[in-house]
């Protein structure tokens, strides 16, 4: 039942971030999907390992997105263009999506070329959906796309990688007390 709760939950908070950037309204998304978060981060055993994985993915985000952004490969209509940073939806979604690697996203935990193959599939279909949808606008759509695909295809791996750093730490602290 967790891991339905936790697709379920991902699922509305991307829509709401996506669809709330896409029609002014990326505060409200950006509320639900912090909700989300903080109700996942709570409902843990383990909070504080969730916590660290959020806040891990989050600077992970931030510093892809920003890099992303200044490629000048995309653009996202809500947010000016002379910003250097992402827009805040986008990097709340990273935190949002972190709250599914454990759970959701458990299973491809040691199972690395899949993780790979995924994101770099899966990360640009997200992408897809968000221009789609409104939040984004390819400037250059093969450049972005083989730009989504390589990036997601190592940041999948890695932060399974990361969860399990996080994970083990944490075991140990636990058993040696």
């Amino acid at each position: 039942m967790a891991l339905l709760v936790n697709f379920i939950g991902f699922q509305v908070g991307w829509f709401a971030c996506v669809l709330g950037a896409a029609h002014d309204k990326e505060l409200l998304g950006m509320i639900i999907a912090l909700g989300i978060v903080i109700y996942h981060v709570v409902s843990q055993g383990d909070s504080l390992k969730e916590l660290k994985l959020v806040l891990a993915a989050t600077a992970i985000g931030l510093f892809w997105e920003t890099w992303v952004l200044n490629l000048d490969i995309l653009h996202y209509p809500s947010h000016p263009e002379v910003s250097f940073w992402p827009p805040h939806w986008l990097i709340m979604m990273w935190a949002l999506f972190a709250t599914t690697i454990n759970l959701s996203m458990g299973w491809l935990k040691g199972r690395w070329v899949l993780a790979l193959f995924m994101g770099a599939i899966f990360g640009p279909l997200a992408f897809i959906g968000g221009e789609k949808l409104g939040a984004v606008v390819f400037l250059d759509s093969t450049l972005s796309m083989i730009t989504l695909a390589i990036g997601w295809g190592l940041l999948m791996p890695l932060l399974l990688w990361i969860a399990e750093r996080i994970n083990h730490n944490f075991n140990s602290q636990e058993n040696a007390r």
